[in-house]
Formats: structure tokens, sequence, C-alpha cells
């Protein structure tokens, strides 16, 4: 009989929570270059553990990856992300909330190399960052408020 082990010390994530901030029927995306010089880009956010709310988790991250103090909403789509590796799947909720702001131009943290503004349908043609993948498998259109 084989036994399984365990991985401790990691809490498992309970969702990926994201900040979409809306201008003009766009939205904002971070531009992280790679290791091999490939620009991708992501909405702003954040893996919650167990234990911990994804507002409270996405309204500090927000502000710390974009530069922005935007203030956190509801919910305004949700998605499926994989927490996993490729051979070994975790999906979780991909809950992504909306965000409102005075200040539009964004101040990237150091992991990011820049920003861009893009309408959603635009965003799933150009490359996705890891946590960006959830929206090529999101069937919901969401039509942004000019």
């Amino acid at each position: 009989m084989r036994t399984r082990k365990m991985k401790t010390g990691t809490p498992m994530p309970k969702a990926l929570a994201c900040g979409m901030l809306e201008d003009e029927g766009r939205a904002l995306f971070l531009v992280r270059r790679d290791e091999h010089g490939t620009e991708r880009i992501e909405l702003p956010c954040v893996l919650v553990p167990s234990g911990r709310s994804p507002f409270a988790e996405i309204k500090a991250e927000f502000a710390r990856q974009t530069g922005i103090d935007g203030q956190v909403h509801e919910i305004i789509l949700e998605g499926r992300y994989n927490a996993g590796t490729r051979k070994r799947k975790i999906w979780v909720p991909c809950l992504v909330f909306q965000v409102t702001a005075r200040e539009r131009r964004a101040k990237p943290s150091g992991g990011f190399s820049g920003f861009r503004w893009l309408p959603l349908e635009e965003a799933k043609k150009q490359r996705l960052g890891r946590n960006a993948e959830w929206l090529l498998r999101s069937h919901a259109s969401l039509n942004l408020k000019p």
C-alpha cells in the first residue's frame, strides 16, 4: 500500500483576487518582462490563502502593485485559475473586483516593467502572464463602461 505525503508549511490558496480599473472601455493591465525578454500582461492580482479575505488582500495589493490608491467595489467577473502546476492542477476561483480611482497614471512596482490600457477583448489576444491565463477560459464577456 502506498502512502501519500502531504507538503506542509504552505497554506492552500483559496482564490485569486484581481482588481480591474476601467477607463473609457479599457482596463489597466500591468506588463511583466520574463527571463527571455518577452512582455506579458496581467491584471493586478494576489493569490489569497485560506482564512484571508479576498477583498482585503486585493485592496492592499492593488495599491502596492499599481501605485494607485483605488477604491475596491463588488465582484464583476468570475473565472477559474490553476494555482497548481500544468501537470498537477489545483483549480481555485478567480474573483475580479471593480476598482475606481481618480488617478489614472500607474507607477508599477519593481516586479513590473510598465502598464497598458487595453480593451478586454484586445487583451485576450496579447501574451498573457501566468496570473492572467484564466482570461482565455473566461466565457463571460464584460462590457466596460465608457
